[in-house]
């Protein structure tokens, strides 16, 4: 986070890119708070981008509606749709494309223009993998021997796992390290933390400045980057606070929040310069003895200070009971005496 005036994000930003696990839902249900959060927006317009490659936009959008958010089936982009549009920039348009993965990829691909076929003997310019729990040998194998003939090969997504209720099951990277075994080839890959799926939701709904809502450092936040786009880190799924610190500071989102509810908060200046930065009452500071922070206020204002200094810390010297207090409740993790 870099300084700069204060900011309400819904008067900054025309729309908000939302991650969907860890952001708007965990699993089944709805994280506490959303649907009321996102219904007091304003102006600030919603689309629902997730890698998931399994789900259409409308079987994402009947999770979404049943949960009370705003929208419509068009204000969903999946990884698929995505895949699509990074067809559209390598083989021609009406192009038969050996498409490998789950009946929504099929859809968006057909939806796409192009001709959907299922083996190399049907002559396919190009081929585009995504999960599918109905995958064959069969199908892998019409797969490799395509992409061993140097057609371009599109990947949904890389996600090595796919989180589910009974735990981390393969995701869709796990099926492409097959295939880049037995071709010796990688694919472009379309999914977050690619910027393909941020610029297609973009266009998709029209954004003139958009802003990222994700929870995770490693595919939302780095994506956003990718996509040249300002984000907004939610600490209510998976990277942390101590995470974000462990982070390159080019690679740190721009805003943090606990949670989605954040959009509609005043994001307050981050002062200071060089190795000491200040925000609403509390001071980060780095010096040979490392990182410390003093002061107090709430702890997600600690947070804002401490990810403006532009170094890499793992342990956070609380200057104070406060401060130790306030990194207790963030889970930063702390080293040396308090001061």
């Amino acid at each position: 986070m870099t300084a700069a005036d204060a900011v309400r994000l819904t008067a900054a930003y025309d729309v908000a890119l939302l991650d969907l696990d860890g952001v708007v839902y965990l699993g089944a249900k709805s994280l506490p708070g959303v649907p009321i959060a996102v219904a007091g927006l304003g102006k600030m317009r919603l689309s629902y981008v997730t890698n998931n490659a399994t789900r259409t936009p409308a079987e994402v959008w009947q999770q979404l509606a049943a949960m009370g958010l705003p929208g419509s089936a068009a204000n969903v982009v999946t990884s698929c749709q995505a895949a699509a549009e990074v067809l559209r920039g390598l083989v021609d348009p009406g192009s038969a494309v050996l498409v490998v993965g789950a009946p929504a990829l099929f859809e968006a691909v057909a939806a796409a223009g192009f001709t959907c076929v299922s083996t190399l003997a049907e002559s396919p310019a190009a081929v585009v993998q995504g999960l599918s729990f109905a995958l064959t040998y069969a199908d892998l194998t019409e797969a490799a021997l395509a992409i061993r003939t140097g057609l371009p090969w599109v990947a949904t997504n890389t996600d090595a796992t796919l989180p589910t209720s009974r735990g981390l099951q393969p995701g869709n990277g796990a099926i492409v390290s097959a295939l880049t075994t037995a071709t010796g080839r990688t694919p472009v890959a379309a999914g977050k933390p690619q910027p393909a799926l941020f610029e297609t939701a973009a266009r998709a709904i029209g954004a003139q400045r958009p802003l990222v809502v994700g929870d995770r450092l490693d595919t939302d936040i780095a994506g956003a980057h990718h996509a040249r786009m300002d984000s907004l880190l939610v600490l209510s799924g998976v990277s942390s606070a101590a995470d974000a610190l462990t982070t390159a500071p080019s690679l740190r989102p721009n805003y943090v929040a606990r949670d989605v509810g954040g959009l509609a908060d005043e994001h307050p200046d981050v002062g200071g310069a060089g190795l000491e930065r200040e925000c609403r009452g509390w001071r980060a500071s780095s010096s040979s003895g490392g990182l410390t922070l003093d002061g107090d206020g709430d702890a997600i204002d600690a947070l804002r200070a401490l990810m403006a200094v532009p170094i890499v810390a793992s342990q956070i010297r609380p200057g104070g009971p406060a401060a130790l207090r306030a990194l207790q409740e963030l889970g930063i993790p702390t080293g040396g005496d308090t001061v």
